[in-house]
């Protein structure tokens, strides 16, 4: 049997006149942990670059079975209608033009998609919803969701809904920890989403399930890849139970 392949969305460094390799140019990258996750479940990633105007997306992404959203930098407030409301919350407007495209074309294309952290938010913008620039300052009663210090090692209880895909995949074990590296979160959701989970502090959305037959879309506000405490969630089940679909659907077992 072969391995799964799987398109992720890149991270980007633009130009830069101060950095020692390739000043001028546009880099793109991943985070190594989330690629050995996906390794270590069966796949092989693969970095997707924005394409030139002449290349087929649609056509080149025949060759993957799944497409998974990472995180990395806020998005453009401007990308669901608004102005940020500090520069430091502008986000990256080049890469949200670049993944909303992705998404729609893997969306019409019916690819089971995944979404952490970032990519969860922008599974939401993509279908119309909106978010908190910064949930601590906008949203009342917020917990702090990102500690710079702290990093991956920040956690909070979530509640998992009864009667979900999110309890399917734990076994109707609802109440589970996470780890937290967010500030933006969804405000309001896009459409056809559905609140698979959310923070019991704070009631924040942690977790969101497209509701369209035969369409697998699941966004995690977490970083499952980062997680290696025994007493939070287990993140093997998620890339399980993404995989197992992808391997039942394409006859792959």
């Amino acid at each position: 049997m072969r391995k799964l392949r799987i398109a992720v969305s890149a991270n980007f460094f633009y130009p830069d006149k101060a950095r020692a390799a390739y000043p001028p140019k546009t880099l793109m990258y991943g985070e190594v942990e989330l690629l050995q996750w996906l390794v270590a479940g069966g796949a092989v990633p693969c970095l997707i670059p924005p394409l030139p105007d002449d290349v087929d997306l649609d056509a080149y992404l025949d060759e993957f079975d799944g497409m998974v959203f990472s995180g990395g930098a806020d998005v453009c407030p401007r990308s669901y209608g608004e102005e940020p409301l500090r520069p430091e919350w502008s986000g990256d407007a080049a890469r949200d033009v670049y993944e909303v495209k992705l998404f729609n074309t893997a969306l019409q294309k019916n690819m089971p998609i995944l979404g952490i952290c970032r990519g969860h938010q922008l599974i939401n913008v993509a279908l119309g919803g909106t978010l908190y620039q910064d949930t601590y300052t906008q949203r009342d009663g917020a917990i702090i969701h990102r500690d710079g210090e702290v990093y991956d090692g920040l956690h909070h209880q979530v509640n998992i809904f009864k009667n979900t895909v999110l309890s399917t995949i734990y076994k109707n074990n609802l109440n589970q920890k996470i780890n937290t590296i967010h500030h933006q979160a969804i405000k309001d959701l896009g459409d056809g989403l559905v609140v698979q989970a959310r923070a019991v502090e704070d009631d924040v959305i942690e977790a969101v399930w497209l509701d369209r037959p035969d369409t697998y879309v699941l966004g995690i506000q977490w970083h499952p890849e980062w997680i290696k405490d025994e007493d939070v969630l287990d993140p093997d089940l998620i890339r399980a139970h993404y995989f197992n679909y992808i391997m039942s659907r394409n006859n792959l077992t």
